[in-house]
């Protein structure tokens, strides 16, 4: 399926820009009236499954105070790129799509949103909306799309099993060696307990959570435009050395050999782990199970904090003929109304940096602590991210299992070269 996407995606991208849909700046493109931006108008927003009661909430909260309606349509998240690529295809976009912030280089170089520089620019808060989002949803230096949802890799740890290890609930490790040490104390009380649990079979878990090291480490594992591979590292083979040896030691859960995603959540939720990395949305989602859970950063191993900024990004359809209707929901969307009372009081992440703390976050330290990374993250930029990263027949994937069970050393070199000669793929 992912040859034949890429194909579609070449295809529109070249019928898009032909039509003149996707280079027609930050104004008003082809809708030359400059019709009234909340005119009444109907609005189609597709949307993931993993993202649709983020969606919703925007779509329901949005029409309750205006003229203009979104429609939003979910699809599973695994066919949802293929049914993005068959509406391109027929120049049939919807009017909004939202997509796995990943994609968005891969989704703005094909033409498949409009350019939305000049309205982004012409924002207010235009330098408080995620950076690494931004960053993600930008093209050639031209903006595609903004941030639609926010998640974020964190450790999360069960404080009752910190108070029977003599660890102090309330004193989470600062350092990735710290992080190791208090797995092995919690693993030391034995029966079904073990110290912590990763998904070694799931190359977008292990990128999510390793790769936040490496990053407050001083690393990384990507060049600034997403063509060369950096996982070979001194940084990255620390990261996977550490996990390694918690793996050989019994530490980590056994499970997490072969965690390929689908329980991974689940195993939190069970009160057996101590201390695992993971995406923050997780923290009330575990605490449904009347575990006590406390949330920290992600450290380097030595220090620092880091995180993966995942999440969705968002933009209006090349072949909207609403574009400025579509842009009045975007507008809105990143204005203090929906970051607070839509996203923060359901205990989200704001896509503001300026909204770390807000009314509904200061009740809980933690959700403080979550919101205040987004600042310090990152999200890759890679026009080929899928293929190269994610995808489960991906060379990012052997590099991991390799690292980690096999011959580190030569994972990493011949990975590295495998995952460079991806991402330069046409």
């Amino acid at each position: 399926m992912r040859p034949q996407f890429r194909t579609a995606g070449g295809i529109v991208a070249a019928t898009v820009l032909a039509l003149g849909l996707s280079a027609c700046g930050g104004g008003e493109g082809t809708d030359s009236g400059a019709p009234r931006a909340d005119d009444g108008a109907t609005l189609t927003l597709w949307t993931r499954a993993a993202t649709e009661s983020v969606s919703r909430a925007y779509a329901e909260a949005y029409n309750a105070t205006h003229r203009n309606k979104v429609q939003v349509t979910a699809y599973p998240n695994e066919e949802y790129p293929a049914k993005l690529a068959s509406a391109a295809g027929a120049r049939s976009l919807p009017d909004l799509f939202a997509a796995d912030v990943v994609f968005a280089p891969q989704y703005a170089s094909q033409g498949l949103w409009r350019d939305i520089t000049d309205r982004f620019g012409a924002l207010d808060v235009k330098d408080r909306v995620a950076p690494a989002h931004v960053r993600a949803g930008t093209w050639e230096g031209r903006n595609y799309a903004v941030p639609h949802t926010i998640d974020m890799s964190v450790l999360l740890y069960n404080k009752d099993l910190y108070a029977r290890a003599g660890l102090d609930p309330e004193k989470p490790p600062t350092t990735l060696r710290e992080f190791a040490e208090h797995a092995r104390r919690i693993d030391r009380l034995g029966g079904d307990v073990n110290g912590t649990y990763f998904g070694a079979n799931c190359g977008g878990c292990v990128e999510f959570t390793f790769w936040p090291s490496v990053w407050a480490a001083g690393g990384d594992v990507l060049d600034p435009e997403g063509t060369k591979s950096t996982v070979d590292g001194r940084e990255m083979a620390d990261v996977f050395a550490l996990y390694r040896q918690l793996y050989e030691e019994g530490v980590a859960a056994p499970a997490s050999r072969d965690e390929a995603g689908p329980t991974w959540l689940g195993a939190l939720q069970g009160g057996k782990i101590g201390i695992a990395p993971g995406p923050s949305v997780w923290l009330g989602l575990i605490e449904q199970s009347g575990i006590r859970m406390g949330v920290a950063p992600i450290s380097g191993l030595d220090g620092g904090e880091s995180t993966f900024v995942g999440g969705d990004a968002i933009g209006v359809g090349a072949t909207s003929e609403k574009a400025a209707q579509a842009w009045d929901f975007l507008a809105w969307t990143m204005s203090d109304e929906a970051q607070v009372e839509v996203i923060a009081k359901n205990k989200g992440v704001p896509t503001r940096t300026d909204l770390a703390s807000n009314r509904y976050s200061a009740a809980d330290p933690r959700i403080v602590t979550i919101n205040s990374l987004m600042a310090k993250g990152k999200t890759p930029y890679a026009r080929n991210f899928n293929a190269s990263f994610n995808d489960p027949q991906s060379p990012w994937l052997q590099t991991v299992r390799g690292a980690l069970f096999g011959d580190a050393a030569k994972a990493l070199a011949e990975g590295n070269a495998a995952i460079t000669r991806s991402l330069r793929e046409s």
